[in-house]
This record gives C-alpha cells, sequence and structure tokens, in this order.
C-alpha cells in the first residue's frame, strides 16, 4: 500500500525587498530551490526580445544578437526556425498606421528554410529579429536564443506562424488525442499552431479556450511595441519564475501553496484558476510573523544542504565541487564495515549517496557534465544496480539528463540540460562578534545596545508598537526567565508593546527593529 502513496508537495513562496524565493518540498524535505529578482530585469529562459543582429560567423553557421546584455547572445542557423521568413516579414511591414492583427493573419508562412542553408543567406548586420532566450547566460557565455517562438501554457504551447497543431505522445488514448487535436484546431485563429501537453488530457473546452486567449494576448500585446520602435527591447517575459514552475510542476499531488505576499497570492490564485479551477483553494496566504522559510524549516535545509560538504546516512557524506568546465561529487563513507559485509556496506552508502545526488542536482540545478566518484565496489551485480537506481531515481528531473553506467575506477558521468547557471548559495559566515578580526567585545553588553535602540525608537521617534527580530540564541537569551526576562523589563520600563520574533537565518547577535507595518527601522 505504502508504495501506491503519492508524496506530499509544498511549494513556499518568500516574497522580500529584493527577490522571492520559492521551495518545493516533498514530504517536508526540501528539493527545489528557486530564487527570481525583484529589482530590475535580468535576462531569463523564455522572454521574447527584439534584437539586433550585430556580427555573422559564417564558421559556426550562427550570428552574434544584441539583446541588450553586455554579453552578446548567440542564435544558431538551425535555431532561426522553419518559419523565419513570415516572422522577418512581420517586422519589417509592421507600422503605427497598420492594423496589427488583421496585418499577422494575412502574412503567409512563405518558403520553408533549408535545412542545409546559410545564416548569410538569411542575415545581415543590422537585422532586427524576434528572438527567445533557451539558455541564460552563463559565466563568461552570452545567451542563447531562438527565432521559433513558442509560448508555453500549462495545457497548450502556443506556436505563432506554425500550420500544425501536435499531441503529446504521454496522451495514449486514440479517441482523447482525437477530441483534443479537433477542439483547438476549431479554436485556433489563422497562422498559428500549437502542441497539447499531457496535462490537457480530460480537460473540457472552456479551460483550454480560456488558456489559448490569454497566450495569444500576451503575444499580440508585442505588437504595439515593435510598431512604435524598431529598437532593441524586451517584447515580453515568461509569466514570473513562481508561475512558471507552477505551470511546470502542478499537478494533482499537490497538497499547498503557502505564499508571504498579498499581490504574489492573487497572482497565482488568478493563474491556478486559469489552468486549474479546481485547484484553486491549495493556495494560502501565509500571515505569521515568523519567517515563512523558518517555519517551514526552509532555511534549515538550505543551510545544511549548500555546502561543500553534504552528511548523508551512516555518517557518509558528499563533497562537491564546482568547476568551468563541470561539477565533481565525491563520496566518501563515514563508518566502513570489514571483510564480508564491506561489499554490501559500500552498495548501501553508494545507494545513499546515489539518493542524495539526484536531490542536490535538482536543488542547485547543476547543468553541463557531472562527475560521480562513488566508491569502489567488487561486482559488477552492485555496480549496474547502482546504475539502474541512478536512472531510476532522475526520472522524476524536469531537465533533459542522460546517466551512464560505472566505469571500472568506480566513476560515473551525468549529463543535463544546462539553461541557467548553477545556484550557489555561501553557507558560512563572519564570525558575528568579532568580524572576521579576530578581536571581540563583551557579548554581554548587546542587551545595552539594543536597549539604546529601543529607548530612541520610543523616545525620540514615538513608536511604542515595536518587533524585535533576533537569532534563535539571542531571542532565548532575552527572553529567558518568566518573569524576570530581558524583554519583560523593556516592556515595562518603556511602556511599550514589543514582540520578539527569532530568525534561524540571523546570526548569533544580529538583530533589527521594526514598526507596526512591518517596516524595517535604521
Amino acid at each position: 500500500m505504502e508504495s501506491n502513496k503519492e508524496s506530499i508537495k509544498d511549494l513556499i513562496v518568500d516574497v522580500n525587498s529584493t527577490e522571492v524565493s520559492i521551495a518545493l518540498m516533498e514530504n517536508h524535505r526540501l528539493i527545489e530551490l528557486n530564487k527570481e529578482s525583484s529589482q530590475g530585469h535580468s535576462y531569463s529562459v523564455g522572454d521574447v526580445y527584439l534584437g539586433k543582429v550585430k556580427k555573422l560567423l559564417p564558421s559556426l553557421n550562427a550570428a552574434f544578437v544584441d539583446i541588450g546584455d553586455e554579453k552578446e547572445a548567440f542564435v544558431h542557423y538551425l535555431d532561426l526556425g522553419l518559419y523565419f521568413q513570415a516572422f522577418d516579414d512581420f517586422v519589417r511591414r509592421i507600422n503605427l498606421n497598420t492594423d496589427y492583427k488583421a496585418m499577422y493573419s494575412h502574412i503567409k508562412p512563405g518558403k520553408i528554410l533549408e535545412k542545409e542553408g546559410r545564416i548569410e543567406n538569411v542575415l545581415t548586420p543590422g537585422q532586427m529579429i524576434i528572438v527567445q532566450i533557451v539558455k541564460e547566460p552563463i559565466s563568461t557565455k552570452g545567451s542563447r536564443l531562438t527565432a521559433e517562438i513558442s509560448l508555453a501554457g500549462r495545457n497548450i504551447v502556443l506556436l505563432p506562424f506554425a500550420e500544425k497543431v501536435s499531441v503529446s505522445q504521454k496522451i495514449s488514448s486514440k479517441e482523447e488525442k482525437k477530441r483534443l487535436e479537433t477542439l483547438v484546431k476549431s479554436i485556433l485563429p489563422k497562422n498559428y499552431g500549437a502542441i497539447i501537453r499531457t496535462a490537457a488530457e480530460g480537460k473540457n473546452a472552456a479551460v483550454l479556450d480560456a488558456e489559448l486567449m490569454s497566450l495569444i494576448d500576451k503575444w499580440e500585446s508585442s505588437f504595439v511595441k515593435i510598431a512604435k520602435s524598431k529598437s532593441i527591447q524586451l517584447l515580453f517575459t515568461e509569466y514570473s519564475k513562481t508561475t512558471t514552475i507552477l505551470r511546470d510542476l502542478l499537478n494533482d499531488s499537490f497538497s499547498n501553496i503557502y505564499v508571504n505576499d498579498e499581490k504574489i497570492y492573487d497572482e497565482v490564485r488568478k493563474y491556478i484558476g486559469l489552468i486549474s479551477p479546481e485547484q484553486e483553494k491549495i493556495v494560502k496566504f501565509y500571515k505569521d510573523k515568523t519567517p515563512i522559510f523558518d517555519h517551514f524549516e526552509v532555511t534549515r535545509q538550505i543551510k545544511s544542504s549548500f555546502g561543500k560538504v553534504v552528511p548523508i546516512k551512516q555518517g557518509a557524506y558528499l563533497v562537491i565541487e564546482h568547476t568551468e568546465a563541470l561539477h565533481v561529487i565525491d563520496v566518501n563513507s563515514g563508518t566502513r564495515g570489514k571483510n564480508k559485509e564491506q561489499e554490501q556496506n559500500t552498495f548501501d552508502v553508494n545507494c545513499y549517496a546515489a539518493e542524495e545526488i539526484a536531490r542536490q542536482l535538482r536543488l542547485r540545478d547543476m547543468g553541463g557534465i557531472v562527475i560521480v566518484d562513488f566508491i569502489d565496489m567488487d561486482t559488477v551485480e552492485h555496480r549496474n544496480a547502482l546504475f539502474k537506481k541512478m536512472q531510476e531515481l532522475m526520472e522524476t528531473d524536469r531537465a533533459k539528463h542522460n546517466v551512464l553506467p560505472l566505469t571500472k575506477f568506480g566513476l560515473m558521468q551525468i549529463t543535463r540540460q544546462r539553461v541557467r547557471p548553477a545556484t550557489e548559495i555561501n553557507t558560512t559566515e563572519v564570525c558575528p562578534v568579532c568580524n572576521g578580526t579576530g578581536k571581540i567585545s563583551s557579548s554581554v553588553v548587546i542587551d545595552e545596545a539594543i536597549e539604546r535602540k529601543l529607548a530612541w525608537y520610543v523616545g525620540e521617534k514615538g513608536i511604542t508598537n515595536l518587533t524585535l527580530k533576533v537569532s534563535p540564541i539571542l531571542g532565548s537569551y532575552l527572553s529567558r526567565g518568566l518573569f524576570t526576562s530581558i524583554l519583560g523589563k523593556w516592556k515595562k520600563k518603556y511602556k511599550c508593546k514589543l514582540e520578539l520574533v527569532e530568525v534561524t537565518d540571523f546570526t548569533v547577535l544580529q538583530n533589527e527593529f521594526y514598526n507596526e507595518k512591518g517596516d524595517k527601522l535604521e
């Protein structure tokens, strides 16, 4: 019975002033972590730009394209798409005096680009082209682009200037495939194609029609931008990372989505109401004073999972190193058995390590080549069993990947699609007492320093309703004693309302005051 039980998946969305952090938890264990900056725009997968061709590279049959980033983006001839001529014709002809939608529908797809064609016969320096990011800037390389634009929804992928409607191979029923294909063809306007995704199975016409219309509106909203100015610009971005993750992950096993920001909460509810109305109730607004990542123990798991050394079961651990070319993971056993038991113990440790490695690849979004140095095993059966287990563990990974069998030296090579830089979080801290100098002042006086700030806010600023955020260690010190705590004395002395909130992510002596509205006081 237990094997058929679906795992519980929770999505925790933490919104602060500089970024949105999204944690995917499976059975309360951190599986994926994504961060999206809320300050300015970064170059993200799915974003669509009007770019300018800067330089042709005939030897590579490719071109550099300026999309506004300091690193020039790259497009290969094979990524221009079959109907590039239609996109090019559209960009050249559109202007403020045209009826955009009518003009779009009357453009003929034209000749399909030859597979063996040359970039110099299609593009010229200075030419404006519509492009979409398929791989984000990584290290010294700029974005990888495609001119075959697609707009992904939960159930449908919209393809401008395409003529085909194709259905996911994972939908097994021929009748359902035919129903979906006929339905989508009947509602698609001219010069649009679509890919019907697996999630569309069983969906009614109203849901698919609403999603298709929202995708078409998004694409057509770019028309006026191009007509106004044929200069380098962002035409539209994918949905926020929150809704993008929801689109790709949302299924019946999702139990809760917790959001601590009202605006993002409304956005998520609206999005789920569009793509999967019956699941709108799983979105919950988190109002508690305790930071959301602390409440769900995400912070603690981040600290333990992103270091160079990652502990696993039975005293074993992984050592993870990142280089420019590849990632290297070394498996080390803690306590080892002897003689007859040694081979079985080694296999068990390698299996535990494989589980953690599959999780780490998703958690850090490690891409490119990953070399894993497992502990040497003598039997071929164990090596083959470990290879099969690794393949099974990687099946739930959404990124394209390939796992190769172990070599006789115990090395396993994994290739994983790299579309954005690997997530790296520094889990070490500068000593909070000496700030790295090696010299400290007495920590006993920390309560005096906090009290001086409190006296200033109450006496000089007239703020009498405050929240004090501190580390758990400092929080225990300030609230120690039921009737004699330092916190209680302050409340009586300054006749103020003072709430203590412990933040796991804070360093030992870190402390911050907030007003009634939740604004940080300087």
